[in-house]
């Protein structure tokens, strides 16, 4: 190869570079925009949500315990706090519970809604995908509950009240864990070095690979249903790898 030849090679080569750099860094700012569209769209419901949430528990109990001056009738509803508190951490539980079963009856092994979930299992185009759709119909019954609640001043509306805020909050946890710490889709900060959450992670990675068919279908529990089914030592050592990867001590 002559001289005049190797310096057009070189420089085909140093234009190939080029436009590889260019291409990586156009995606790199692509899905930088991309994360920090959900992000906001993550801060300003969770920020609206949870606002809405606290001024109507705070006016539902003040409100409920009516104008009169006599103290029986204007003291603190206590028994309907209690009831309400259990019905928070009861829809936070029944959530895990529901979105398992319904990752894989509904999600997945029935065909109109995997035709929406099987969005999040392809490629994502944009800072949304179709499955998102399920956050929106979740939240239906929940503002129904909510709404119910406050407006009932029954032992019935507080428990409805509850039950409306704990599927709330499981979705606001549900989305900054599963869409941000899991998929990236926004950053999460510290929670990504918790002990737990680097298993949870893991786990939900493992539903993605199929390499359990499927399981773990749901979230927070996910690190339990693969230990039930013996897959236990395969978290582990994924959890180890993702450690030693990020510089985290081992935890054995």
């Amino acid at each position: 190869m002559d001289a005049a030849s190797q310096i057009a090679q070189n420089a085909q080569e140093i234009a190939q570079n080029i436009e590889l750099a260019q291409k990586s860094a156009s995606k790199r700012l692509q899905r930088r925009r991309q994360q920090l569209t959900y992000q906001a769209s993550a801060i300003a419901a969770t920020t609206g949500v949870g606002a809405l949430a606290i001024l109507a528990t705070y006016y539902k109990f003040v409100y409920h315990m009516g104008g009169s001056s006599d103290a029986a009738a204007a003291a603190f509803p206590w028994a309907d706090m209690a009831g309400t508190l259990a019905l928070v951490v009861g829809g936070v539980v029944g959530m895990e519970m529901w979105a398992r079963w319904a990752h894989k009856a509904l999600w997945h092994d029935f065909q109109p809604g995997w035709a929406l979930h099987k969005s999040h299992h392809e490629p994502r185009i944009g800072p949304f995908e179709a499955n998102d759709v399920y956050a929106i119909m979740n939240a239906v019954p929940a503002i129904a509950l909510c709404l119910y609640g406050f407006l009932t001043p029954t032992m019935t509306g507080s428990l409805c009240f509850g039950a409306g805020l704990g599927i709330t909050l499981f979705g606001i946890a549900y989305m900054f864990v599963h869409d941000g710490l899991v998929h990236k889709r926004f950053p999460t900060g510290p929670i990504a070095e918790l002990p737990y959450m680097k298993r949870v992670t893991v786990a939900h990675k493992l539903h993605h690979s199929e390499k359990y068919n499927g399981v773990p279908w749901g979230l927070f529990l996910g690190p339990q249903e693969l230990e039930a089914i013996g897959a236990g030592p395969e978290l582990d050592r994924l959890v180890e790898e993702l450690e030693a990867r990020s510089g985290a001590p081992s935890r054995k």
